[in-house]
């Protein structure tokens, strides 16, 4: 049959062992074969890596010591642009763990602007043998928070207490 002779030859078929070109199936532009028979572009337009991950996050930092919180509700002193902040950073947006992520670099902003932004670059297989790269720009919006030591700090004459009561009663309940 017409079929099965399609399939043996797709087998035989080895893009490394023959310098050939094929149309890409979309756009008809010429390129070497790959497992999908599309161009870059055409697998960029089909399938956005990218779309799942927040563009833009709300970062809280502590105005009387100047500390991020963590995801974890946690706080952490880092020094700005560094490498403790960039790894608290980008555990914060939602979809950057689905995706491999292969370079992040902060952009400047003004200091005044209250905004951080990173320059991330992911990458994702999308076919088989099929690996796209995408670059985009998370902005960071800093919001101010008291941390709990701060909060105890500006609170004076606060206690913080745990109190158990017992009661002896006839009556089992």
């Amino acid at each position: 049959s017409p079929i099965f002779r399609l399939k043996s030859a797709m087998e035989d078929y080895d893009p490394q062992a023959m310098n050939e070109q094929v149309l890409c199936c979309k756009c008809g532009v010429s390129i070497t074969p790959n497992a999908v028979f599309m161009c870059t572009n055409c697998l960029q337009s089909e399938h956005d890596i990218g779309a799942g991950v927040a563009k833009q996050v709300q970062q809280n930092t502590c105005r009387g010591c100047g500390r991020f919180e963590r995801r974890d509700a946690s706080w952490a002193e880092v020094e700005p642009e560094s490498k403790e902040l960039l790894a608290l950073l980008l555990r914060k947006p939602r979809g950057l763990a689905s995706v491999r992520l292969v370079d992040a670099s902060f952009i400047w902003t003004e200091p005044h602007s209250r905004r951080i932004k990173l320059k991330v670059t992911i990458q994702k297989e999308v076919a088989a043998a099929a690996v796209l790269q995408q670059e985009f720009i998370i902005t960071f919006v800093l919001s101010n928070k008291q941390c709990t030591t701060c909060q105890r700090r500006e609170a004076k004459d606060t206690w913080v207490a745990l109190v158990q009561v017992r009661q002896k009663v006839p009556h089992k309940r």
